[in-house]
């Protein structure tokens, strides 16, 4: 595994692993995977969800359609083997700024609403990164409001 996501890094972000190009590939990796993680967290496939991580991943993180599959490969298998959240969202604390940690709850809501509804268990999974990110009850709050409202335009 850990050779894959290297070879992923070197392939899309050059051979350096401290360089900044390797820390925005990780912090793309935890990102699709919490995302993944939200997919599954009602245990419904459902592809309006599917559709909007990869748009989001895809419009957030200026990947070509090769790198966004093997990125989604690479988060399914992390998503898959994590044992916790912490493993990801201890990389965001380390390299997000406030504005960035906010956008990616913002992120997940904008998915969880995607199939017209919100699941407990995704709204207790949003819940959950959010106070890992040390995001106030009204981050919190704003995000799933605006993702609300963006939801209800379309």
């Amino acid at each position: 595994m850990l050779n894959a996501i290297s070879k992923f890094f070197d392939t899309h972000f050059g051979q350096e692993d401290d360089s900044e190009a390797s820390h925005e590939s990780r912090l793309q990796l935890a990102s699709a995977a919490l995302m993944i993680e939200l997919i599954r967290a009602d245990r419904q496939f459902d592809q309006a969800e599917t559709d909007a991580m990869l748009a989001i991943l895809k419009e957030r993180f200026d990947l070509d359609q090769s790198a966004m599959d093997e990125l989604m490969i690479l988060a399914e298998e992390e998503a898959r083997e994590a044992t916790s959240l912490y493993q990801f969202t201890s990389l965001m604390n380390e390299h997000f700024d406030h504005r960035e940690k906010v956008l990616m709850i913002l992120n997940m809501w904008e998915v969880a609403y995607a199939d017209g509804r919100i699941d407990r268990y995704e709204e207790h999974l949003i819940r959950k990164v959010a106070d890992l990110l040390y995001l106030s009850h009204k981050d919190f709050i704003t995000s799933k409001q605006q993702a609300r409202a963006r939801a209800d335009r379309t």
